[in-house]
């Protein structure tokens, strides 16, 4: 209980004593991850119904469905009743579904980790340089999410194109795991940015100046940091946020 309530202390000195730009940035940042885990989520579910209807066995090629982007012609099957049934057991439109899916997923997982690990706010002040956006576990959670989901994707696809044998699909299977887990791994590492441990800290430095200016896009008062920043910095490699 003591060793929690600690790193909660520390993950409020943390919060309290970023810039509202580093803040606002880890705060998008971490939305970013939640949105890819949404994704992530959809895009398992929609695997199951590819793996139920034994769609992977058709269209076999990528990114075109039998010569077309999007196969019009094969998504709707007039004998199916009610019409939305198509959404789940018409070979086209489940494999169509899983390939858009997969693909935002993928793009979204990049883009974040893209955005969060090259996309730094400035620093005005010694202090700000030595307290970055993001954790060095965030860090390694964005590395490892877009270098995860880029894989999965490239294994559905090699799994389609190969008319999925057993290896692959299995392979296919875990990896959607992965991703997830590096995807809640990441926003769990975020969780300084979020709105439970700013509403803790209150108003004091850039944590209500951040969420004040999140909605408007504003980033400025870099030179509002607290003079502990440095102090806790030097202690966030030794606890896990």
């Amino acid at each position: 209980a003591a060793a929690e309530t600690s790193v909660l202390s520390l993950l409020q000195q943390y919060t309290k004593n970023l810039t509202p730009s580093a803040l606002q940035h880890a705060q998008r940042t971490r939305v970013g991850v939640l949105s890819t885990i949404g994704l992530t989520g959809l895009t398992i579910l929609s695997g199951a119904f590819v793996a139920g209807n034994d769609a992977g066995n058709a269209y076999n090629t990528y990114p075109l469905m039998d010569g077309r982007l999007v196969p019009w012609d094969d998504m709707v099957d007039p004998e199916k009743v009610p019409k939305w049934r198509n959404m789940f057991e018409t070979t086209a439109t489940v494999q169509f579904n899983h390939r858009m899916l997969g693909t935002c997923t993928a793009l979204s997982a990049v883009g974040v980790a893209g955005y969060g690990l090259l996309k730094h706010p400035s620093s005005a002040t010694a202090a700000n340089r030595s307290l970055p956006s993001i954790t060095p576990q965030v860090r390694r959670g964005l590395t490892a999410l877009g270098g995860a989901a880029a894989a999965q994707m490239s294994l559905g696809v090699a799994t389609l194109l190969n008319y999925v044998p057993i290896q692959l699909a299995a392979c296919h299977q875990l990896g959607s795991l992965v991703v997830l887990t590096c995807g809640v791994y990441t926003a769990h590492s975020l969780r300084y940015a979020g709105k439970s441990a700013i509403s803790k800290v209150g108003s004091g430095g850039g944590a209500a100046m951040a969420m004040r200016g999140l909605g408007s896009g504003g980033g400025g008062g870099g030179g509002m940091i607290e003079k502990g920043g440095a102090a806790v910095m030097s202690k966030v490699p030794r606890v896990k946020l």
